[in-house]
């Protein structure tokens, strides 16, 4: 029992310097709370010397108004994981990625002409999205364990939702899916680093 118990401990303490050793980093995409008044965080661990993973969400679970008589709501949650290359060294100077993301969203009264088509604001949109893209990014020094983090991505989404007339909300008119093709991210975050 000693020896699996002393074997157990030196696996821990390895595994600690280890762990010690990777570069770590929470952040927050100011970009898309202030947007969408949406709650967001995301951890970036090092994979490597110019290697990351980045796995992040948002959840906004309000109304805007907050009444039955004017339901605008973007009402969502999203989740993202994108790995990225680093041309210098990782957390430094320009990046490209590869990202996934899902979604699902119940939007009411909001003008989103590349998602919904025009006219969107005058319904509204439940359903679910998954897709994924390229990206570019810089991250400017901040200090030794702050950063600012600016990126933009293409790529894919496809959706699937319904749609329902906005008056009263409830009416439903058509199922759809919907293939979109353009900007699946965009970004300005503040990172703080862990390591």
């Amino acid at each position: 029992m000693q020896r699996k118990s002393i074997l157990i401990l030196l696996i821990l303490v390895s595994l600690a310097s280890y762990l010690r050793a990777q570069d770590i980093a929470i952040k927050t995409n100011l970009l898309y709370g202030a947007y969408t008044y949406t709650p967001n965080l995301s951890l970036e661990v090092g994979l490597g010397k110019r290697s990351t993973l980045d796995l992040g969400g948002g959840y906004n679970p309000w109304n805007l108004d907050g009444t039955d008589g004017n339901n605008k709501k973007l009402v969502h949650w999203l989740t993202e994981m994108e790995y990225r290359y680093w041309l210098c060294e990782r957390f430094s100077g320009h990046f490209f990625g590869i990202h996934a993301l899902g979604t699902q969203f119940n939007i009411a009264q909001q003008e989103l002409p590349l998602l919904f088509g025009k006219g969107s604001k005058e319904y509204r949109f439940e359903g679910y999205g998954y897709g994924g893209g390229i990206s570019y990014g810089y991250n400017f020094y901040l200090g030794i364990r702050w950063s600012l983090e600016a990126n933009i991505g293409i790529g894919y989404a496809r959706l699937h939702y319904d749609k329902y007339k906005c008056e009263k909300c409830g009416e439903k008119i058509e199922t759809k899916s919907r293939n979109y093709f353009g900007p699946t991210k965009a970004g300005i975050s503040l990172i703080y680093y862990i390591k």
